[in-house]
């Protein structure tokens, strides 16, 4: 995505909206847990149910990274998932290395270090 393509959704849209996909699977409606890749599933549902109001999103590594190879899984089916239904929007990786997470992205870090 240009610069260009970015500003002319801000424009269309009338917003800056940018969705941040922090999973945590013990917030994950129960349904969504019996499926095959429950983060997965939970992000898709986000990205249909807001894909005309935000011109990006923001997954947090962090919280993917947690969960191990499943959750790499998911953050790559998530991004695919963006970029072949919704090319139009920026995708953007909340990937802080530094140790320096606050709130709840600081718990995944800390979850996935001793993981």
């Amino acid at each position: 995505m240009t610069t260009q393509q970015l500003l002319e959704q801000i424009q269309l849209k009338k917003s800056f909206l940018c969705v941040g996909l922090d999973v945590d699977l013990n917030k994950i409606p129960s349904h969504l847990l019996a499926t095959e890749d429950p983060i997965f599933e939970f992000n898709k549902a986000i990205i249909d149910a807001t894909h005309d109001l935000c011109v990006a999103y923001k997954p947090n590594t962090a919280f993917f990274e947690a969960y191990g190879i499943k959750g790499w899984q998911s953050l790559q089916r998530t991004i695919e998932y963006i970029n072949a239904n919704y090319p139009q929007l920026f995708t953007i990786a909340d990937a802080i290395v530094t140790g320096k997470q606050i709130g709840r992205a600081s718990c995944r870090e800390r979850v996935c270090r001793y993981v």
